[in-house]
């Protein structure tokens, strides 16, 4: 007899990404009796795998714990199996497609389909907005046939949609995304499952990816050694000033007036995806930084553009500076403290010889 198996599904985070994992659109398959529970047990292991298979396509919790769901794009011509939506559009221009909603559970869903802009969130994630936040990009151009579904156990509906920039639309990237969640839930976030698919629309027009750097700060700390070095921690924002998304490769280093007792940061992970208009904020760590009286930082970035057939270009790299004081305060005291000790020394010789200095005793005529 077979042990029987678990799966346990987890709730959702709030920033997560919006890219989704394909299912199949039928859960119901007929069987032999002798292998129903062979069956039972492959069936609930792939819903194990399924449910940690993407960020959002995990299954959402109604009232009586039997809703499951999850959404997939149609199969047209944009192809197959896609992960996501990606198009070039010109402004005033219009397309259609639709997106696919797949009832895994054992109850009748009924569902909201609610649109959305995309944003980089604090985790350095492309997310969506919540619910109430305006939104005037992506998601005032996507208009769904239908924003409430019924779907029963199963079974799967596809739910057609159009997009149609405005003939004003701006160049570059925009990033939205079509959600689904439970009928009179409250939100797009919180505690509510909300599976989706993101929206990746590159308007046509001259297209001017850049990145700048500003806030440069560097905060020293000391050590009690008079003669040692210190830690430093670089500080930065990053921001978006083009109309495509961009993210970066970037080095930080500090050095001493003239360039000297330069020190370079570790290994410093890429910035994550931003969109434009999006600020992220950077920090590097480095040890060992000698206490120049006055440090200078240096951020340098090298921005990478990613085409639409997912090829990495890297642009030319911008840099930044910032300066801040590091006084060898320990060395200083120290130094304070041999002076003071010479500056008595001298003094009590001096006293000693005009204390020793022979007495002239005048003549009287």
């Amino acid at each position: 007899r077979e042990a029987p198996t678990t799966c346990v599904f987890h709730q959702v985070p709030k920033d997560v990404s919006m890219k989704m994992t394909l299912h199949p659109t039928r859960l119901h398959t007929a069987v032999a009796p002798a292998s129903r529970p062979r069956a039972a047990a492959v069936l609930m292991l792939t819903l194990c795998a399924l449910s940690f298979g993407g960020a959002v396509a995990r299954p959402a919790a109604a009232a009586d714990g039997g809703a499951r769901w999850t959404v997939q794009t149609a199969d047209n011509s944009f192809g197959a199996g896609r992960q996501d939506y990606r198009y070039t559009l010109s402004p005033g221009g219009r397309l259609e497609d639709g997106i696919v909603v797949v009832n895994q559970g054992t109850t009748t869903l009924h569902l909201a389909l609610r649109t959305a802009d995309g944003v980089t969130t604090p985790a350095g994630r492309l997310g969506l907005v919540d619910r109430g936040a305006r939104s005037n990009g992506v998601a005032t151009w996507v208009h769904l046939q239908q924003d409430v579904v019924t779907v029963e156990p199963g079974a799967a509906m596809t739910v057609p949609f159009t997009i149609t920039p405005p003939k004003n639309a701006a160049a570059g990237d925009h990033v939205g995304g079509i959600v689904t969640v439970p009928v009179g839930a409250d939100g797009v976030g919180g505690a509510v499952a909300r599976p989706g698919l993101e929206i990746r629309l590159r308007v046509s027009g001259a297209l001017k990816p850049s990145l700048s750097v500003d806030a440069v700060r560097v905060h020293y700390s000391g050590t009690a050694n008079p003669v040692g070095t210190g830690d430093a921690t670089v500080t930065y924002t990053i921001r978006n000033t083009g109309n495509a998304i961009l993210t970066a490769r970037q080095a930080v280093s500090v050095s001493g007036p003239f360039g000297t007792w330069a020190r370079h940061a570790a290994r410093i992970a890429d910035v994550p995806p931003l969109l434009p208009g999006a600020t992220w904020k950077g920090s590097a760590p480095l040890r060992g930084v000698t206490p120049a009286l006055r440090l200078g930082a240096t951020v340098t970035l090298v921005p990478l553009l990613t085409d639409a057939a997912g090829s990495i270009a890297p642009l030319p790299a911008t840099k930044a500076t910032g300066h801040a004081l590091a006084v060898p305060w320990s060395l200083l005291i120290v130094l304070i403290v041999v002076l003071g000790l010479a500056a008595g020394v001298v003094l009590r010789r001096r006293r000693r010889r005009v204390g020793a200095a022979p007495r002239v005793d005048g003549v009287v005529a």
